[in-house]
């Protein structure tokens, strides 16, 4: 079975820590190549993680002829522009989330698309663990009644200043590195864009970023509500309620790769749990699936699994919040 070679563009904890690590265990994808423009810092992250080859520049590495694709987990402002220098070689592209600042931005990314006639994707990598399709499933089967309303709870703490993920020029903040799983999570399972949408945020008042944000979205048969902090104790849950019954992901987004994860269904019998039954999916690792469905996209000339217009549409509903919490009314994604 052919495997895709995939160059990897900086050294983020996330890049080396996790999805590299998974990669190398796939069937599809084989991570060949590493960039840093600290070239020591490229040389070290390819001996650690057993990469054949290591480059002092991204542009270095893009312009590889043996990669085939692209994983670029480099701060959000980066992400957009990398992208398309990598999909301008040639390069399949999987961009991680946030895919860019804005909608508008995104949607330059369906240009290069375009263009180049390459895959690109964002890098949700809770779209492709089998929780989250379990649960969709059982939404569709009616397992909860109708479906109406979905809440959330995305939260870690980080005040360092120095964080990318304080530094607003980066795009960091709750909403865009937390916040955007509640709201892409919610459309996944109500399998349709809300109508109108509602945020309110607080700002650090020292680095400016949001550091807690909550969001409803209307999707009109239902609601989904969500709160994210980058500075609240570090939590993560999502229950989904219906007319019958409700279910509940215990983690929902930073699925363990080492045991199995767990969805309580209850019927709601009463309130002490009389009516809850445990749902084990087995163990698996999201980014190992996640390398592989796009790899294989690649290698068998498919669609990826989820379309760069999810993407967009994920980032209308970001800016959407935001316009919210400015305006202090509904806004309606665009």
């Amino acid at each position: 079975m052919p495997k895709v070679r995939w160059g990897v563009l900086g050294v983020a904890k996330i890049a080396t820590e996790k999805v590299i690590p998974a990669m190398q265990r796939g069937e599809w994808s084989a991570v060949t190549a590493i960039a840093s423009r600290d070239p020591e810092k490229a040389r070290a992250a390819a001996a650690r993680l057993g990469i054949a080859r290591s480059y002092g520049s991204y542009d270095e590495l893009i312009a590889d002829p043996d990669i085939d694709a692209i994983y670029n987990p480099l701060p959000n402002d980066l992400h957009v522009p990398w992208t398309i220098r990598a999909a301008e070689r040639g390069k399949h592209v999987l961009c991680e989330k946030p895919i860019a600042l804005s909608a508008a931005e995104a949607r330059t990314l369906i240009a290069a698309r375009d263009r180049t006639g390459v895959r690109i994707q964002e890098a949700f990598m809770v779209r492709t663990h089998p929780q989250w399709s379990k649960v969709r499933e059982l939404v569709r089967e009616g397992a909860i009644g109708e479906l109406h309303a979905m809440v959330g709870v995305f939260s870690f703490f980080n005040r360092d200043p120095a964080n990318i993920r304080n530094l607003p020029a980066s795009g960091g903040g709750a909403l865009m590195d937390i916040g955007c799983y509640l709201i892409n999570t919610s459309r996944f399972v109500f399998e349709r864009e809300p109508a109108r949408v509602s945020g309110l945020i607080e700002r650090d008042p020292g680095m400016g970023v949001d550091r807690l944000t909550s969001l409803m979205l209307d999707y009109e048969s239902g609601h989904a509500v969500g709160t994210c902090s980058t500075q609240m104790v570090p939590f993560q849950r999502i229950q989904i309620l219906g007319t019958t019954g409700r279910l509940e992901l215990e983690i929902p987004f930073n699925a363990p790769p080492d045991r199995p994860c767990r969805i309580v269904r209850d019927t709601g019998a009463d309130l002490f749990g009389a009516g809850r039954t445990v749902i084990e999916v087995d163990t698996c690792n999201q980014y190992t699936i996640q390398g592989d469905l796009f790899s294989k996209a690649i290698v068998e000339d498919e669609a990826v699994p989820v379309p760069l217009e999810d993407a967009v549409q994920n980032m209308a509903c970001i800016d959407a919040v935001v316009r919210s919490a400015a305006s202090g009314r509904w806004e309606v994604p665009q």
